[in-house]
């Protein structure tokens, strides 16, 4: 036989990796943990523990406390009480805590990896090569970050004590993204890990101290979701992060809307791989096999959608098939296998009958040859083609190892099929014509495209989805904003509650009323339009003078709104320089129309303020149209061969209900930044004085702002804000009034998880431009989309 021959016909090995520290580790626990609260382990309140299963075998690896609300209670006042002294050390300080977590990380890598595999069921290559290193990778990040902290971010503070909940795919790498950035800006943490996948966060509590960090800084709580569900709804914590499915994010969401807690939320994906004809094909079927084999397809940004063009589909497919038949299934701690075990018999319930349903809607589906193990959960790499773009495995997240397959023949037909989900985690885009993947990466709905590459993840780089994927972002300066406040807003005072709401339906001006000089309408797609209802709302002064009537706004009109915001998304593709020359052509034409807007406005809110709400709105429209070209993005640096591009990307069509207090300013101060980068609004202006309507939309229309773009509906704003929130083309809702109108916002936007900002019920200055202008309300008006493009050969 041929050297050659040999060469092809060789197979591999087993090539085990010795489990022996890890198991001496859980020996000397005796297999049986408690929970980790204030620096020391502790019994849970209540005797109640689970067992923890290696999915490989099937064997029992150790016995694991049941957290309950007792637990939880000890550990949220442990953190509560840790966090004056830990957010009052040194930058530096702190900065030499999370680079001793580093290091210990790095100190003990291969037991943390053995571990991860025995509890997970991941590959051991994986666990070793890529989730322990950027553990360490994160605590370093971040290490920098503290130390960095008071120079980059000297106007903020942290939220406080902070809630983390983590899933089981990713189960330390996902406790390092939530920890490292909640130490590295101030706060503490009580942390809940995945019931499947407790034992290297237990590990890790013990790093902790080693490291020597204060107690009540990070704190472990194991149980199931009933202990998660404690955490996110205890009433003292300050913050939660979660990651996990969109059905516990959107509970989550419902959880927390009546509360102040801040929410970050990374949850599914159904990820396109789309591989133009030009691609590289044999490099993007290796990205395929990272895309979506890589920990057994149990990973929410998995490329589990292939869309290819249809004149390579057929060769694409049998490359495919060929690759996959080479893949290793077995043991996950063997070092020469690609595939191992899915986590828990749940899971792999899902996949199988995702599959069958998927099979029964029309997809041929297809299998290499491999043997399975004979104990332990696994399922085959899996191929589904003829995939139809609705059916259930083209549209729900099976996360599991099974590709479904589509064709396309343009790449704008590839960017419909690719945002044709109701997710937006992360994307692929092959091909060898930089301008064709920059040009569909642009448009592709997803918080993360890799182009000609997959699966690429650094610290220094945002992670984080669009639409039902969530909102916020891990990683990178973005992440490190989810932990942090401005000082102000953290001390500004509370507003009044909001007055009862007026009746349904008004009774129409009786014949005493005194005459109206002119009729406020709506303002819609660029046009001035009558109510819907046919009613009018009476706007009167502080001293119950008539100063005449607004539209009744309802809901057929926020629809209209909505449906014109929406067609004028061509706004967002105006290059930044046009959007601010609109906007300062705005603010010229209310200098010239200054004396009568402020002698309308007088009637309302005094003549000083009203002078002062007309010179500070020129010049806060001036502010945002100097944004407008300057809110940048930025190029990352990771330690590979790529650069990751951050763009700030518009939110979309945004639903803004507007501050009843200064009925131009507080208007101008949140339409205008959302404008400036690109989103399409619908505004509803102060119930206070919504006749502030008709300066507004003539204002627009004489200063080439386009139809659409801004919206304005009058009414009742407890009534509107509802339809606005509940609307399922809204992309964000911004809502400034008290705890109850912002509480229902929250509540009310749960059904397509739309970001939901608000002044937390505290007044806001708008007269101060300190508070009221500038990135903290830009940094909300957009969201991060990180490109990561290879470079060289």
């Amino acid at each position: 036989m041929s050297i050659a021959e040999k060469f092809a016909s060789m197979e591999y090995g087993p090539a085990p990796e010795d489990p022996k520290e890890a198991v001496t580790w859980l020996d000397c626990h005796n297999r049986r943990f408690g929970l980790f609260i204030d620096g020391g382990w502790r019994e849970p309140a209540k005797p109640e523990y689970f067992d923890t299963f290696d999915p490989s075998t099937g064997e029992k690896l150790a016995t694991v406390a049941q957290g309950g609300s007792a637990d939880i209670d000890a550990a949220v006042k442990a953190a509560r009480d840790a966090a004056p002294k830990w957010r009052a050390l040194t930058c530096h300080m702190r900065a030499r805590y999370l680079y001793a977590l580093a290091r210990l990380v790095q100190k003990h890598s291969r037991l943390l990896a053995v571990l991860e595999t025995m509890d997970n069921g991941k590959p051991i290559r994986e666990s070793r090569d890529i989730d322990i290193p950027l553990v360490a990778r994160h605590f370093y990040y971040h290490a920098g970050w503290a130390q960095l902290l008071d120079q980059e971010f000297p106007d903020h503070e942290p939220c406080g004590v902070v809630g983390q909940v983590i899933p089981w795919n990713f189960p330390l790498l996902m406790l390092a993204w939530k920890i490292a950035p909640a130490l590295a800006t101030g706060n503490t943490v009580v942390l809940k890990p995945a019931e499947f996948t407790p034992l290297t966060a237990l590990l890790f509590a013990e790093l902790c101290q080693e490291a020597g960090l204060p107690s009540g800084v990070v704190n472990i709580i194991t149980g199931d979701g009933s202990t998660g569900e404690a955490l996110v709804k205890h009433p003292d914590l300050d913050k939660v992060a979660f990651t996990g499915s969109t059905e516990v994010g959107r509970a989550i969401r419902g959880a927390t809307a009546a509360t102040h807690k801040r929410l970050s939320l990374e949850l599914g994906g159904k990820s396109p791989f789309i591989i133009f004809e030009d691609a590289d094909l044999d490099s993007a079927v290796e990205g395929l096999v990272d895309g979506i084999w890589f920990n057994q397809g149990q990973v929410c940004c998995a490329g589990s959608r292939l869309l290819m063009q249809e004149s390579i589909a057929d060769t694409l497919l049998s490359k495919i098939r060929d690759r996959m038949s080479t893949l290793r299934m077995g043991p996950p701690l063997d070092k020469a296998i690609d595939i191992g075990a899915i986590v828990a018999q749940v899971q792999l319930d899902r996949i199988q009958s995702m599959v069958a349903q998927g099979i029964a809607e029309g997809a041929h589906c297809w299998q290499p040859q491999l043997a399975l193990p004979s104990r332990g959960l696994y399922y085959p790499p899996t191929l589904l083609s003829n995939v139809h773009p609705t059916s259930i495995v083209a549209q729900q997240e099976i996360f599991g190892p099974v590709l479904a397959a589509m064709t396309f023949r343009t790449p704008n037909e590839a960017v419909e099929l690719a945002n044709n989900t109701v997710y937006g985690l992360a994307s692929c885009v092959w091909s060898e014509s930089i301008n064709v993947a920059l040009h569909v990466a642009a448009q592709i709905q997803a918080g993360v495209v890799w182009v000609n590459c997959t699966n690429m993840f650094d610290a220094a780089c945002g992670f984080g989805g669009y639409r039902e994927s969530g909102y916020g972002r891990e990683g990178g300066r973005e992440g490190l904003l989810e932990y942090l406040e401005p000082k102000w807003l953290k001390h500004a005072p509370k507003l009044s509650a909001s007055p009862a709401p007026a009746p349904l339906e008004p009774s129409q001006p009786q014949a005493s009323t005194p005459a109206i000089d002119r009729t406020v309408k709506l303002y819609i797609g660029g046009k001035q339009s009558r109510p819907d209802s046919g009613y009018s709302m009476e706007v009167r002064a502080a001293d119950g003078q008539l100063l005449g009537e607004a539209p009744l706004g309802n809901r057929k009109d926020i629809r209209n709104a909505v449906e014109a915001a929406r067609k004028a998304a061509g706004w967002a593709k105006a290059t930044a320089h046009n959007r601010a020359q609109v906007l300062y052509y705005c603010a010229e034409n209310l200098a010239l129309r200054r004396a009568e807007i402020i002698q309308r406005l007088a009637t309302a809110v005094g003549t000083k303020q009203a002078a002062r709400e007309v010179d500070l709105g020129i010049e806060r429209i001036f502010s945002y149209a100097a944004w407008a070209d300057k809110f940048d993005g930025a190029v990352h640096n990771p330690p590979f061969r790529n650069i990751a591009i951050a763009m700030n990307e518009a939110l979309g069509t945004v639903g803004v209900i507007c501050p009843a207090e200064a009925p131009l300013l507080g208007f101008l101060s949140l339409v205008t930044p959302l404008v400036a980068l690109g989103n399409t609004v619908v505004a509803v202006p102060s119930e206070k004085y919504p006749l502030i309507a008709g300066d507004l939309y003539q204002l627009f229309d004489t200063s080439d702002m386009p139809g659409g773009a801004i919206n304005i509906v009058t009414g009742y704003v407890s009534q509107l804000l509802k339809t606005l929130a509940q609307h399922d083309d809204v992309d964000a809702i911004w809502c400034y009034g008290d705890d109850t109108l912002v509480a229902s916002a929250k509540a009310m936007s749960v059904g397509n998880l739309k970001q939901v900002w608000t002044n937390e019920g505290r007044i806001i200055d708008w007269f101060d431009p300190k508070v009221a202008e500038g990135r903290w309300f830009l940094e909300h008006a957009s969201q991060v989309k990180n490109i990561w493009v290879p470079y060289g050969e």
